[in-house]
Formats: C-alpha cells, structure tokens, sequence
C-alpha cells in the first residue's frame, strides 16, 4: 500500500522546507550576516556616495523584492532565504542609523522602543499562532510572523550594540564579548539546564545583532575609535565572500535542509 500525504500535510512539509535546520551552519551565516549589515549599509551611504536617505530607499526595494520571491518559493532555496536574511540586517540597521543620525533619538530611545516592538510581535505571533517555534512555519501568516521578527532583532541588536560601544564608552571589542559570554550561557542553559528550546533560540537570534554588529564596528572602525581599520569596503567584502562559500556548500550538500517525513499510511 503506498503512502499518501493529505493536501494540509502537503503544504505543511512544504513549508517547513522553506526555514532551514538550526545547525552550526545557521548561526554561522548568521553571525556573518549581522556583521556585514553593520558595514554594508555604512559603506554604501559613505564609499558609494547614496546618502543614508538613498541607502535606505535601494536596500528597501531590494529587499521587498527578495522578500516576494521567498514568498512564493514551496521550499527552502539558501541563496534566497540567506539573501532576504542579509538584506533584513543592510535594512535593520538603516532603520536605526535614520532614527539616530537623522533625527537624532537618541540611542537609549531606540533601543527601548525596538524591544518593545519585537515584543508585541512576538505577543501577537504567539496569540494568533499558539506556537513560536520556527519548526512550526507551515502557513504564509506564520512566515511573515517570522521575517517580521528577524527585521525587528537586526534593529534591536543594531541599537544595543551602539548604546553599549558609544553610548556607555564600553567599546567595541567589550560589547562583542559580553554579548557573546552572553549568547554561551544561553546555551548552557538550553544544553544542561533544561531552559525552554524556543526561549533559547530567540534570545541568541536576537543577541546574534549586537554581536556582529559590534564585531563589525571592531573591525571597520578607524584605530583611533577603538577599531582595526580595516575600513567597511574591506570588512563587507570578506563577509560577504564567507557566506557565499558557506551558502554555496549548502546548496552542494543539503546539510540544512530537513528530511520531509511521509504521513502515515491510512
């Protein structure tokens, strides 16, 4: 007797297929991905001339066209999810630098009001869907929970990692070891402790931002500042190149992508 999937199980699967596995290749492209956000969008509105104000307008439209093609894929493509992802962080943290550097809020305010804003979603997400597990992603509304989310942590994370470096003189390569010492003991907790998995999952994605963003900053900032001075074109680039690599081996091999488990026969 062959096995058959009904259409709910189906589009379930499909789903499903379209959030990669949490494995160690997810929090790698991740951490990359956050620093490159921090320097991409610096380098863009600096290197290249665009202004913050025209940065903002092309990584938006880019980003609202990447979103659509995700959007409409029936499974989990890396080159595009991992795109959107980077994009998220360019956007995440032009959403801040608008706020602090145009209209001068000041940091202490957007990071308070980013909180409070991933808050209510993840409020809503949970009052609507009953679940925040990214394993449970099966319906377009779950999904755009999700990306929602993400956008939400990148501009979080870019406005505690600035208020803890500039704000409260912590420096650069301090604020990336407390959020990283920070990130570890999450993971103690998840690991031996027995804290709650999606918990723990969310409260590193979130930390993840002001770590790279931070890392970035460490990296691109002039000496003087407290940096290496390896400048944004430089640090963007290397980035950039180490999560097409990783991005292209995974696409080769599959290693993050869930085996799709047959309904029982009936």
């Amino acid at each position: 007797m062959t096995t058959t999937q009904t259409p709910a199980r189906q589009i379930a699967s499909a789903m499903l297929n379209k959030v990669p596995e949490v494995t160690i290749f997810f929090w790698v492209i991740k951490i990359l991905a956050t620093t490159v956000g921090e320097t991409a969008g610096d380098n863009l509105a600096t290197n290249l001339g665009l202004g913050l104000s025209g940065t903002t307008w092309v990584m938006s439209g880019a980003l609202v066209v990447v979103l659509a093609f995700q959007f409409r894929l029936h499974r989990y493509v890396p080159g595009v999810y991992w795109l959107a992802v980077v994009l998220l962080s360019v956007v995440g943290t032009l959403i801040t630098d608008n706020l602090t550097d145009k209209y001068n809020v000041a940091l202490a305010t957007t990071t308070s009001i980013f909180a409070v804003a991933l808050t209510v979603v993840f409020l809503i997400w949970y009052r609507v869907e009953r679940t925040l597990s990214i394993h449970s992603i099966f319906t377009t509304r779950r999904e755009s929970f999700y990306w929602l989310a993400i956008l939400f942590t990148f501009a979080f994370g870019t406005a505690a990692g600035d208020y803890l470096a500039e704000t409260l003189n912590l420096g650069y390569w301090k604020s990336a070891l407390m959020f990283g010492l920070a990130i570890a003991l999450i993971t103690f907790g998840w690991r031996y402790m027995r804290l709650n998995a999606i918990v723990a999952f969310w409260s590193a994605y979130i930390l993840t931002r002001p770590l790279g963003a931070s890392f970035g900053d460490f990296l691109s900032q002039p000496k003087g500042d407290g940096g290496l001075g390896l400048g944004t074109t430089a640090t963007s680039f290397i980035f950039l190149s180490a999560i097409l690599l990783v991005v292209i081996y995974l696409s080769a091999t599959r290693r993050d992508q869930a085996e799709l488990t047959p309904a029982p026969a009936a």
